[in-house]
């Protein structure tokens, strides 16, 4: 029997505003959608905790036996600058800056950002759909839009007319606005705007003569609009109607507001049981940003290479530093708080290797059962990593007790207590024992220095057959051996 069968998970639904019970669409499946970067630019460190945060999420979902697909895009063409409708896409801005074909600039990012959540040991997604990859679909949706009455073309462009969609439908109840308050905040449209209300939102783009990102469409050339692309891949790969749909907290107004019009207007009906959004990450009490010079980019936390630091952190270390406050909460990062953290890592990595140590005895002492509710409890409550990590660090003080020999557990009880500490620690939460895995390192390296030694005899002996037989099945794994003046040398 699968776990989530007898587990009550609650979610946070930004939708009503309450935790409400989660229940699949489809028994024992999960879709979630989670919107992902724009290729423009190095992945930030906010970048990084919100997909870390929905990372844990799919971790302890696939841990309670759901089967998930988890589609996180790549918007790799669509978003204008400045979040608004007109002016310059990002990524066409930064091509044109840099002197490049703007899928040279979306290759690059694109790289730099996977390269950088295998570092933070993430689980790739499902499925990673780009923007360019899906403008026929997008195309599609446009014309369900525009026959459904809402859309309506202008001057090459496409709109939504979230007017006309507010007498039917809720325009802002994601966000908690109202469409009057909305308009009346607005600057009059000049005359000169192809929309007929300004909030309206473009689906499809009319591109000027200097636009380099630009395909065929009914309308003329141009491009998506950044909010079309997640409708399309979301329901193309999920659905019309999903389970779950994240992303974070600045993409709830407009960009996840307009993905709602956009389904309502093409199906009738709302598109996500869930929305989850997950909360900003400061900079020693200030809001990120390049221009002020508040900034640290996670390669930066790994080397050290920071003003903001005194030294360089592994990945596991800034990992759990994140997981330490709830997903929903602002968290300010700051040389001293993941210096603590560090020291909070190293003692649970400790008593880690110190569990495989314990041994046995004829009567448990502790109460395993309650401790694992415990557990259950926190990541039922909405993900509560915190939690999760204060009940992990009461496994920490049993490990203790049980290894001074004032505590004992019985064999069953001890094999329950490993594999949940394992679970928790390594599976959910995704941290890795650095430690281990340097001792590790350090062992394949001295196997490595013998098979050499064996090698160097085996020439000394004109044994040259040996010699190239260790030489080649090193190769063959990914272990290149090179003979200079000084020796042979080794390189992974």
């Amino acid at each position: 029997m699968p776990l989530y069968q007898n587990q009550t998970l609650k979610i946070y639904n930004s939708l009503s505003g309450e935790k409400e019970t989660f229940k699949a669409i489809h028994e024992g499946n999960i879709g979630m959608y989670v919107c992902g970067p724009t290729v423009y630019s190095n992945v930030h460190l906010g970048n990084v905790r919100t997909f870390m945060s929905f990372d844990v999420i799919f971790r302890y979902l696939l841990h309670l036996g759901y089967k998930v697909r988890y589609v996180r895009n790549i918007t790799d063409v669509g978003h204008i600058v400045d979040d608004v409708d007109e002016g310059e896409d990002k990524i066409a801005k930064k091509a044109r800056v840099e002197q490049l074909e703007p899928m040279e600039v979306v290759q690059q990012y694109t790289v730099d950002f996977h390269d950088i959540l295998r570092e933070f040991n993430f689980l790739p997604p499902s499925i990673e759909p780009t923007a360019t990859g899906h403008i026929i679909e997008q195309i599609e949706i446009v014309k369900k839009i525009i026959e459904s009455g809402i859309g309506y073309e202008s001057n090459g462009s496409v709109y939504f007319d979230v007017v006309k969609f507010n007498q039917t439908n809720h325009y802002g109840k994601l966000s908690g606005r109202n469409i009057e308050d909305m308009l009346a905040n607005t600057r009059d449209l000049d005359g000169q705007s192809d929309k007929r209300n300004s909030q309206d939102f473009a689906l499809w783009k009319r591109a000027e003569p200097q636009h380099i990102m630009r395909w065929p469409s009914p309308w003329g050339d141009g491009f998506p609009g950044w909010h079309l692309e997640c409708t399309a891949m979301s329901t193309k790969y999920l659905g019309n109607q999903f389970d779950i749909h994240g992303g974070g907290m600045d993409l709830k107004f407009p960009h996840h507001e307009c993905e709602i019009a956009q389904n309502e207007a093409c199906t009738g009906h709302a598109p996500v049981n869930y929305w989850m959004h997950a909360n900003m990450l400061t900079l020693n009490g200030k809001k990120m940003a390049k221009s002020t010079g508040n900034n640290i980019l996670p390669r930066e936390i790994l080397t050290g290479e920071s003003p903001f630091l005194s030294k360089a952190f592994s990945p596991s270390v800034a990992r759990f530093f994140m997981l330490q406050a709830h997903y929903r909460s602002i968290l300010d990062f700051s040389d001293e708080a993941i210096v603590a953290a560090e020291k909070g890592y190293n003692r649970l990595m400790e008593a880690m290797v110190v569990l495989t140590e314990i041994k046995p005895g004829n009567s448990s002492s502790i109460d395993i059962n309650s401790w694992k509710n415990a557990c259950y409890d926190a990541m039922n409550d909405d993900f509560n990593t915190p939690i999760l990590i204060a009940q992990l660090f009461e496994g920490v003080r049993f490990i203790n007790v049980l290894n001074d020999g004032t505590a004992s557990i019985t064999t069953g009880d001890l094999e329950l207590f490993s594999k949940l500490m394992n679970a928790f620690v390594f599976d959910v939460l995704g941290l890795v024992n650095e430690k281990e895995t340097g001792s590790n390192t350090k062992k394949l390296e001295g196997v490595i220095e013998m098979l050499i030694d064996m090698r160097n005899d085996a020439r000394t002996n004109k044994n040259f057959a040996l010699s190239d037989q260790i030489r080649d099945q090193l190769a063959a794994i990914g272990i290149q051996l090179k003979d200079g003046k000084d020796g042979t040398s080794f390189s992974l």
